[in-house]
C-alpha cells in the first residue's frame, strides 16, 4: 500500500515542476515578468460557467435554484 502513496507523490511533485518549467519556459521566450492572476481568475473569466456549475451543484444537493439578478453597483 505504501508504494502507490509514494507513487503518487512523486507524480505529484513532477507535475508541478512541470507546471514550474512551463511557466519559466513562457517568461524567456516572451521576455515578459511572472505576474500572479489571483486565486479568483478563473471565476472571472467564465462567469457564466460558474454559475451552471454552482446551480447544478446545488440541485444535486436537493435545492431548487431560482436565479435573480441584482442591479449593478454604479
Amino acid at each position: 500500500m505504501w508504494c502507490s502513496t509514494r507513487r503518487d507523490k512523486k507524480r505529484a511533485v513532477v507535475g508541478v515542476a512541470h507546471s514550474i518549467l512551463l511557466i519559466a519556459y513562457h517568461m524567456l521566450k516572451t521576455h515578459q515578468a511572472y505576474v500572479e492572476l489571483g486565486a479568483e481568475h478563473f471565476h472571472q473569466i467564465h462567469p457564466e460557467r460558474q454559475k451552471r456549475y454552482f446551480v447544478k451543484r446545488l440541485q444535486a444537493l436537493g435545492h431548487t435554484v431560482i436565479l435573480d439578478a441584482q442591479p449593478q453597483a454604479a
